[in-house]
């Protein structure tokens, strides 16, 4: 009896943008024995529960992350950060589906190397979330607020990075003011940047 796909995975999959190069790809992804959801409104895929691939559909191309790509050989030199700060993720690009079959035998063994690495309990060695700098405009503000302090200690290491690259990014003094102020409710609500 074929299993029953989940709407959730169906209305991706809908989507005009990537169709092809997504359908080609989870396939791909399927047939290397992972498990599918939806995660973070994305394609996701998993072994023993752990997060191994995603299939991005951006603007300029479709992309599958290695959730711990920092950890994978890269012996074709394939993988690209997905983003300066980025640390664990790494992504292989696709443009149509074409690429895709072109590259489907390194794809299928980056996926087995990935699931490897998740077999042999391999962790990407983060920096320390004591390793961040932060702006002073921020170090003002817990100094004004210990609540916002003590609820951006209570956030994820990764959650805490992300608004410290946020308010970090800004030029100029008065905009990282108003970034900090913008976003100390969801601070102290211990959301994330992106959390809704």
């Amino acid at each position: 009896m074929k299993k029953r796909i989940d709407p959730k995975v169906e209305k991706l999959l809908s989507n005009a943008e990537w169709r092809e190069e997504r359908k080609s790809l989870r396939a791909i992804i399927l047939d290397c024995q992972l498990d599918e959801a939806v995660k973070w409104g994305k394609l996701c895929y998993t072994f023993q529960k752990s997060n191994v691939v995603m299939i991005y559909g951006l603007k300029e191309y479709c992309a599958v992350g290695f959730l711990k790509g920092a950890l994978l050989k890269d012996t074709k030199g394939i993988l690209v950060k997905p983003g300066s700060n980025s640390q664990a993720m790494r992504w292989m690009k696709f443009n149509d589906p074409g690429d895709v079959a072109e590259m489907e035998t390194i794809l299928r063994a980056y996926i087995t190397e990935a699931i490897e690495v998740e077999k042999a309990g391999l962790k990407v060695d983060f920096k320390e979330k004591n390793e961040l700098v932060f702006p002073k405009e921020l170090l003002h503000a817990f100094e004004a607020n210990p609540a916002l302090k003590k609820a951006f200690d209570a956030l994820t290491p990764g959650r805490q990075r992300g608004y410290n690259l946020y308010f970090s990014g800004a030029k100029q003094s008065k905009t990282r003011v108003s970034r900090i102020k913008k976003y100390m409710q969801k601070i102290l609500d211990v959301k994330g940047l992106n959390d809704r």
